[in-house]
């Protein structure tokens, strides 16, 4: 090859045969990857992420989707496997081991001359097919009513996970809890919206203790230091952006206060200011208060807590942001950014 002259560039055009071989081996190299995870006795694979955790799973999805993939053709089986994972939530690692050996039996047919189109033709063709013998023979619907049938297919889809020998006590709490999200006649729906049901890991216990709450669970508490009520019948709920602090300045300034009557005369203003803020919530009909978590300011301090004690409101503190949309969407509520719009209707029931 001559060499390149000073402001020429090399341009190299791949031939089509050359294209195709290298998507295939790039396919059959995720494929090879995974394949070993396959099936109940499928090994778990280990993985260091970027950011230095290290995660071990036998799940097609999550290994791929933590896999850094630069070819297109990989690229492909990756989002095969998502998508798998969200249309069915199972099979993530079949559908690319199946895909990876189709590939290779494409090779050996591009070997002979066979045009590409006919191939993907004929792929078509076979998939009608096998959609069609499935449906006639070995499909079998499953009524959502018929529960046992249901607990029986999930415990075949944790047969090859971690947790597969605690199968017999989480396959019914998944299916109890997706026939919950799905209402009181199940077999109506035709869809599941998965972002209903939400898992809340605790520190200590084993998996034994895993329960099903038809309700909601947070991290932390009702508050008890103020002595205020620690359960409440017939609940309003409200959910408060705002802070049940004294207000602070948007910069970073010191306020320095040398005489003791401005002094008392600040505190006082201060517990002023609080107060009104919880005759605002009490005044609504709230009788729990949860709050989330701010990251300016405090989001609440002791007077507040002891108010809302004294009137008898349950207090629930640092909801994280992420969390909010779930609960609201969960009690029926809409969170508030200002003391000023909370109102009766805009109270949550339970």
């Amino acid at each position: 090859m001559a060499p390149l002259l000073g402001g020429e560039t090399l341009q190299e055009r791949s031939k089509g045969k050359d294209v195709r071989q290298s998507n295939i081996v790039a396919a059959k190299a995720v494929a090879a990857a995974i394949r070993t995870s396959l099936g109940p006795r499928g090994m778990d694979k280990l993985m260091q992420l970027p950011s230095g955790e290290v995660l071990i799973s036998n799940d097609g999805a999550t290994i791929l989707s933590k896999m850094n993939v630069l070819h297109p053709a990989a690229k492909m089986l990756v989002e095969c496997s998502q998508s798998q994972d969200i249309e069915a939530g199972d099979g993530t690692t079949s559908v690319v081991v199946l895909a990876g050996a189709l590939l290779d039996a494409c090779g050996g047919l591009l070997n002979k001359g066979i045009h590409p189109a006919m191939i993907a033709s004929s792929f078509y063709k076979a998939a009608e097919a096998c959609t069609s013998i499935l449906k006639e023979t070995a499909a079998r619907q499953v009524e959502l009513s018929d529960r046992e049938s249901l607990v029986n297919a999930v415990q075949t889809c944790l047969s090859s996970k971690v947790v597969s020998q605690n199968s017999d006590l989480l396959a019914p709490i998944a299916v109890d809890s997706v026939l919950n999200v799905l209402g009181d006649n199940p077999a109506e729906a035709t869809n599941v919206d998965l972002r209903d049901i939400r898992m809340v890991e605790q520190l200590g216990g084993t998996v034994d203790d895993t329960e099903l709450v038809r309700g909601l669970v947070f991290d932390k508490g009702s508050t008890k230091t103020a002595g205020g009520p620690s359960q409440i019948e017939n609940a309003k709920i409200a959910l408060i952006q705002f802070c049940l602090s004294a207000p602070k300045t948007d910069m970073d300034n010191n306020v320095v206060v040398s005489d003791y009557a401005a002094m008392d005369r600040i505190l006082r203003d201060e517990r002023k200011y609080i107060l009104n803020l919880c005759k605002k919530i009490k005044k609504s009909g709230a009788n729990v208060v949860l709050i989330q978590k701010s990251i300016l300011r405090d989001a609440y301090n002791e007077l507040s807590l002891h108010f809302l004690a004294k009137m008898g409101i349950l207090v629930v503190t640092d909801v994280e942001r992420t969390d909010v949309e779930f609960v609201c969407r969960t009690l029926g509520c809409t969170p508030r950014a200002t003391c000023g719009f909370i109102e009766s209707r805009k109270v949550g029931y339970r």
